[in-house]
C-alpha cells in the first residue's frame, strides 16, 4: 500500500524554518565584522576585521516566541501594502472593471496565452531591471489568477508569469538603481559600466523563464490533472463569471485612472525614493479615484474594501512569519559568520570556480539577507578584494552578486514579496517550491556559463581599479 507524504502548511513550514535558525545560533560560533558608514549612510562590513565573539550568548525558546510579533513590526510595510492592494482590488471589482478587463484579453489571447505569458514575463522583467520593481506586482496577482482560471490554466501559471519576471528582471538588471548601482559603488568601479553584456543576455534569460511557465502551462491545459494545485483551493473560486461584462467607457477610464496611479508610484520611486508606505497612500487614493468613478456608495465602498482585506488576512500573516527567520538569525549574531566562512574556501581555487563559488554563496546568503542592498553591503566589501586576490574582475563580481540576489528571490521564504504573492494567489509554499526549483537550476547553470566565459574574455578589466602593492 503507497502512503501518499503529507506536506506541512505553508505556516508550518515558515515556523519550523525558524526553529532550525534558532538551533543553528546555539551551533554556529558568533562573531562579527567591523562596520563603517557608506557614502549613503548604510552600514558597510570592513573586509580582514572578522572577530569572533568569546562570551557567547543563547538565544532561548522565549526569543524565538517574541521574534514573531517583531517579524510582523519589522515587516509591516509590506504585510499592510499587501492588505490595502487587496482592499482596493475587492472595490474595483464591484465596479465590474477587473471581469471586464479579463474578458477583453480572453477575446484576444484565449487561444494564444504563449503570447500572455511572455508578454507578462517580458513585462515584468524589463520593469524590475530598470526601476527594481517587486511589491509593486502585487495588484496584479489576483486579476492574473482570475485570467488563468478563465484561460483553463491555473493559479500557479499565474505565479511563475509573475515571479519569474520578477526574479529574472532582478538577476540580470542592466541598471537597477537598488542592487547594480549600489554593488558597482561598492565595488569602486564606474556606475553602470559593463552595461552591454547585462542587456545582452536579457532575452536569453527571459526565455528561460518563458519555457518554464509555458511547458508547465502546456501540460495543465492540455491535461487539468497534471496541475500541481490540485486539491488547493483558488482564492477566487465561485468568483469569476461565466460571462463577462463588456468594457465600458467607464471600465476605460477606471483602467486609465489604474496607469495614472502606476504613472505616479514609478515617479515617485524614481524621484522621490518612494516605497512601499507612499505606494500605499497612492492605492488608497486610487481606491478612491475609482468608488467616485463607479458610483458605488460610501457604505458599499467601505464592505467591499474591509471584504478584500479580510481574505488577504493569511497572506499577511505568511509574510510575518517569513521575517521571522532572517531576525532569529540576526538575533543570534551568525550571519556575519557565515558570510565569512563561506567565502574562505574561494580563496584556493582557480579565478572560473572562484566567479561560481561566489554566485552560490550569494544565492545562499540571500536566504538569511533578503534585502538586495543589505545583501550588497555586507558582501561585497569582502567579495571584492577577494576577487582581487583570485582574479575575478570585480565587475564580474558585481555580475555574481546579481545572480544570486536575483534568482533566488524567486524561491526563498524569507523573501516577503514572494510571500505575498504565492500568498494572494493562493499557492501553498511547498508546491510553489516544486515549480521553482527546477527554474532555479537552469537559470544557474546559464548564469554559471556566463560567469566562467565572463572570467575567461576579462569582463570588466577595462574598469578594473589599480590595486597598490
Amino acid at each position: 500500500m503507497g502512503r501518499t507524504l503529507k506536506v506541512p502548511h505553508t505556516l508550518i513550514l515558515l515556523l519550523g524554518m525558524m526553529v532550525i535558525a534558532l538551533m543553528a545560533t546555539w551551533i554556529v560560533p558568533q562573531g562579527f565584522f567591523e562596520t563603517s558608514l557608506s557614502d549613503s549612510g548604510r552600514q558597510m562590513v570592513v573586509s580582514g576585521t572578522y572577530q569572533v565573539i568569546e562570551n557567547k550568548t543563547y538565544l532561548t525558546p522565549w526569543d524565538l516566541l517574541t521574534a514573531i510579533p517583531r517579524a510582523f513590526a519589522a515587516a509591516q510595510d509590506v504585510i499592510f501594502f499587501v492588505l490595502i492592494v487587496g482592499g482596493v482590488l475587492a472595490i474595483a471589482r464591484a465596479t465590474g472593471t477587473v471581469d471586464a478587463l479579463i474578458g477583453r484579453l480572453l477575446e484576444k489571447y484565449g487561444s494564444r496565452p504563449q503570447k500572455l505569458i511572455f508578454m507578462v514575463v517580458f513585462c515584468f522583467a524589463m520593469a524590475s531591471s530598470s526601476i527594481g520593481t517587486a511589491g509593486e506586482y502585487i495588484p496584479f496577482v489576483l486579476i492574473l489568477v482570475a485570467l488563468c482560471k478563465a484561460m483553463r490554466l491555473d493559479a500557479m501559471t499565474a505565479v511563475g508569469m509573475i515571479v519569474a519576471g520578477y526574479g529574472i528582471g532582478y538577476g540580470v538588471s542592466a541598471f537597477n538603481p537598488f542592487t547594480v548601482l549600489i554593488a558597482q559603488q561598492i565595488a569602486e568601479i564606474p556606475v553602470y559600466s559593463g552595461i552591454w553584456l547585462r542587456l545582452a543576455i536579457f532575452i536569453p534569460f527571459v526565455l528561460i523563464g518563458f519555457h518554464h511557465v509555458w511547458q508547465y502551462a502546456q501540460k495543465v491545459k492540455q491535461d487539468p490533472s497534471n496541475s500541481m494545485m490540485i486539491g488547493v483551493a483558488c482564492p477566487l473560486d465561485g468568483q469569476v463569471q461565466p460571462s463577462y461584462p463588456k468594457l465600458e467607457t467607464r471600465h476605460q477610464v477606471i483602467l486609465g485612472s489604474f496607469l495614472i496611479t502606476l504613472t505616479v508610484a514609478v515617479w515617485g520611486i524614481a524621484t522621490k525614493g518612494w516605497y512601499l508606505y507612499e505606494l500605499g497612500g497612492v492605492f488608497i487614493a486610487w481606491g478612491a479615484v475609482i468608488a467616485i468613478l463607479g458610483k458605488l456608495s460610501a457604505d458599499e465602498t467601505a464592505e467591499r474594501f474591509i471584504e478584500g482585506v479580510s481574505d488577504l488576512v493569511t497572506t499577511a500573516i505568511l509574510i510575518g512569519v517569513a521575517r521571522g527567520i532572517a531576525l532569529i538569525l540576526e538575533d543570534g549574531q551568525i550571519l556575519h559568520t557565515l558570510v565569512h566562512s563561506m567565502s574562505l574556501p574561494l580563496s584556493y581555487v582557480s579565478a572560473e570556480i572562484s566567479a561560481v563559488g561566489m554566485l552560490v554563496i550569494q544565492t545562499i546568503l540571500n536566504t538569511f539577507i533578503p534585502s538586495g542592498s543589505g545583501q550588497a553591503y555586507v558582501t561585497m566589501p569582502l567579495m571584492v578584494p577577494l576577487g582581487d586576490l583570485v582574479g575575478v574582475p570585480r565587475q564580474v563580481a558585481v555580475l555574481a552578486y546579481q545572480f544570486g540576489d536575483g534568482f533566488s528571490n524567486m524561491i526563498i521564504p524569507t523573501n516577503a514579496v514572494l510571500m505575498g504573492i504565492i500568498g494572494m494567489a493562493g499557492v501553498p509554499y511547498a508546491h510553489w517550491f516544486r515549480f521553482c526549483l527546477p527554474l532555479l537550476l537552469k537559470l544557474m547553470v546559464a548564469a554559471s556559463v556566463v560567469l566562467v566565459l565572463a572570467v575567461y574574455f576579462g569582463y570588466g578589466l577595462d574598469v578594473q581599479p589599480m590595486i597598490e602593492p
